[in-house]
């Protein structure tokens, strides 16, 4: 006879302790069998064959897998697309129920939707749970039921439903003898046709100091006071209840976790902006399809600094300091006018901590087009900013070694002719929309 168990499938949350989901799963009395699937049909559009969130994953997964093997457990790892690992899943056992934190992107979504239908056809119930945000959906919403498009009064009312409760852990390492007794082991990354790369992988620095201090050091790249929880909270190493407890020390830090929960119900409740702008009317603006200098933008060689070290740092690390980020963009949507879908869209290849919904709405943020995003007037100085958060030119030093003011490349655009470029395109197309 096949097997009884409950089926446990990590995906966006790959840790063992305080797994909301996981902790459900363990309150049943079958023994929960841990699953995980490495989807080609995410792994088949990634063009980076030793792209370091593979790694993240697999270290992860191994972590796991490590604190299950004294209780003779393991994950079970299957490589395909979800429904070819359940259909294998369901020959081998007797599955009574599968158990899963919510994802809200439109892929996971559609998956999800898929996986549900294929269980209720084989009269197994898909459990799901939200376990990485303290709000979804509709939880936080205007007086009117609509949900919001402008951050400050999201934030205010997050911060007013806000209650012990929410941030209470769940205690899914409590009872490890109800896992399901094997012995697998994970397949070998170059099996799956990625190579390792263990080179910058982010560990996370959350200390009472560091955010404790947050405010006073978050627009200096320099000062590397970066807590790197961005890659933890998009796999879900780190739990979003256990990092707002510590973050409520400091209002800044908390409004960026706060900020990352507004961007993912935006992208819940207006799907569309997966595609293009959250503000219809910036369809219209003839942007430059100048492959040139968003080479040149890519590479970090524009000419100016700041811009080249945040994507030079981008390039080596899978990673960019917040404020720098900032700046590389409004760079590249206002001054050189390239659409800022194809910043978007190479952010989203080379950042370890990639988030669509975060990704989507700061890049819209930057555009102007987003909701509650910088007016289209708000065009940065790139100079000005390094004189500003970078005065000593530390930062660029950093990843422009060889930086010499008198002869460093010549700028991509001139700054002047640029923003005045920009205004006029915007106010006209605008206008006109």
């Amino acid at each position: 006879m096949k097997p009884k168990v409950n089926v446990f499938w990590f995906r966006r949350d790959l840790r063992l302790e305080d797994n909301a989901g996981l902790w459900h799963a363990l309150q049943d009395e079958l023994p929960v069998l841990p699953l995980f699937v490495f989807d080609k049909n995410i792994l088949d559009r990634l063009s980076d064959r030793s792209d370091r969130r593979l790694t993240f994953i697999y270290r992860a997964l191994e972590a796991i897998q490590d604190a299950l093997h004294p209780h003779g457990a393991a994950i079970r790892a299957e490589y395909g697309t979800p429904v070819q690992a359940f259909e294998k899943l369901f020959g081998e056992f007797e599955v009574h129920s599968v158990y899963v934190n919510r994802d809200y992107e439109p892929y996971a979504r559609d998956r999800d939707a898929a996986i549900r239908g294929f269980c209720k056809k084989q009269g197994v119930a898909l459990r799901d749970f939200k376990d990485q945000v303290i709000f979804e959906k509709d939880e936080v919403l205007k007086p009117d039921g609509t949900p919001y498009t402008v951050f400050t009064p999201y934030g205010n009312r997050w911060k007013a439903r806000l209650s012990p409760g929410d941030l209470e852990p769940y205690n899914s390492m409590g009872r490890p003898g109800d896992f399901y007794k094997c012995a697998y082991r994970l397949p070998a990354l170059p099996d799956l046709g990625f190579m390792e790369n263990d080179s910058c992988l982010p560990t996370i620095r959350i200390d009472k100091t560091s955010i404790r201090e947050y405010h006073r050091h978050r627009d200096f790249p320099a000062r590397d006071r970066t807590t790197y929880a961005g890659t933890h909270l998009r796999f879900g190493t780190v739990s979003i209840r256990a990092l707002v407890k510590k973050a409520r020390v400091n209002e800044k830090y908390l409004n960026e976790l706060i900020w990352r929960e507004f961007f993912m119900q935006v992208l819940w409740h207006f799907p569309h902006v997966a595609n293009g702008p959250f503000r219809k009317q910036y369809e219209s603006i003839p942007w430059r399809q100048d492959e040139r200098s968003f080479e040149k933008w890519q590479c970090g060689e524009t000419g100016y600094p700041i811009v080249d070290a945040g994507m030079r740092e981008l390039a080596e690390t899978g990673f960019m300091h917040n404020r720098v980020r900032m700046i590389t963009a409004n760079f590249l949507c206002k001054l050189l006018l390239v659409n800022w879908q194809w910043g978007e869209a190479w952010f989203a290849e080379k950042l370890t901590d990639f988030e669509l919904s975060s990704n989507n709405g700061n890049w819209q943020w930057s555009a102007g087009c987003g909701c509650d995003a910088a007016p289209y007037f708000r065009i940065f100085n790139p100079q000005l900013q390094a004189q500003k958060f970078d005065p000593d030119g530390e930062y660029v030093a950093r990843w422009i070694p060889d930086y010499a003011p008198d002869r460093y490349v010549e700028p991509v655009v001139d700054y002047r002719m640029a923003r005045q470029r920009a205004l006029d395109i915007y106010k006209e197309a605008l206008a006109a929309a």
